[in-house]
């Protein structure tokens, strides 16, 4: 009794989710487009990460614009520092996985607090993680978010209910790659969190990458009524991206 007793005195306790939750929040970016001569001049348009060495953020391919309007001055941007300090800084884009919704982008600067990518392999089903991003981030601001989040199951990207008029390409390529697994998640997301971390909440490490949530009905009412069901790439899939980039993946 007295040998266990000293032996959990000596036991190092498990960060809590605030401590975690202040830890990740510099890590986390807005991205978007700039152009001088538009209103607003910069436009959000989801939620990315630093990794790496910090110079590097994974986002979602999604978020990325399908062209720059090079004619008229337009670029890729992060932002970085929230709502209060926010500041612009150009980004470029290193690599694009459109099959795992993901993209790597490079960016100037100061290195940012580079998030660690855990093994996504090891998580559970109905274990606890959060994720922080930029809910809504047009309207309510760039202030980061945290949501918590359960593991509820293990599913192919191929969800069920698929018609046929959804049989397209990309659809049947997905079919066929049955080890393609994802993270269905019992929480809710809302556009703009497209992009965040889906994290431990005691060590931080990063599992997951939201990308999508179910939506019932319209587009519109993603907002109004969310499902509550969302969903993430695993993390073994930026390790892969930054693996073909020639990129450490831990800090």
């Amino acid at each position: 009794m007295l040998v266990l007793a000293s032996f959990m005195s000596c036991a190092i306790p498990a960060a809590s989710l605030p401590d975690t939750v202040a830890r990740i929040k510099p890590s986390i970016v807005g991205v978007g487009t700039y152009q001088k001569m538009r209103n607003p001049s910069a436009i959000f348009r989801g939620t990315g990460f630093a990794v790496a060495d910090g110079h590097h953020v994974v986002t979602n391919a999604h978020v990325l614009p399908r062209e720059l309007n090079v004619a008229q001055n337009e670029t890729l941007i992060v932002l970085v520092g929230g709502e209060d300090e926010a500041n612009a800084r150009t980004a470029s884009i290193v690599a694009v996985d459109r099959a795992h919704d993901l993209a790597l982008l490079h960016i100037g600067g100061e290195p940012l607090p580079a998030l660690r990518i855990g093994d996504s392999g090891a998580v559970r089903e109905g274990q606890e993680l959060a994720f922080t991003g930029f809910p809504i981030g047009m309207a309510l601001g760039l202030y980061p978010a945290t949501h918590r989040a359960t593991l509820a199951a293990l599913v192919p990207i191929a969800r069920a209910g698929i018609t046929a008029r959804q049989l397209k390409p990309k659809m049947i390529t997905r079919l066929r790659d049955a080890a393609y697994v994802i993270f269905q998640l019992d929480a809710t997301a809302y556009p703009g969190n497209s992009g965040s971390p889906l994290f431990d909440p005691a060590t931080a490490e990063v599992y997951g990458i939201i990308n999508s949530v179910f939506v019932q009905g319209t587009r519109e009412q993603a907002i109004s009524r969310p499902s509550g069901i969302t969903y993430a790439i695993p993390s073994i899939h930026i390790r892969h991206m930054l693996e073909q980039a020639n990129i450490t993946a831990t800090p």
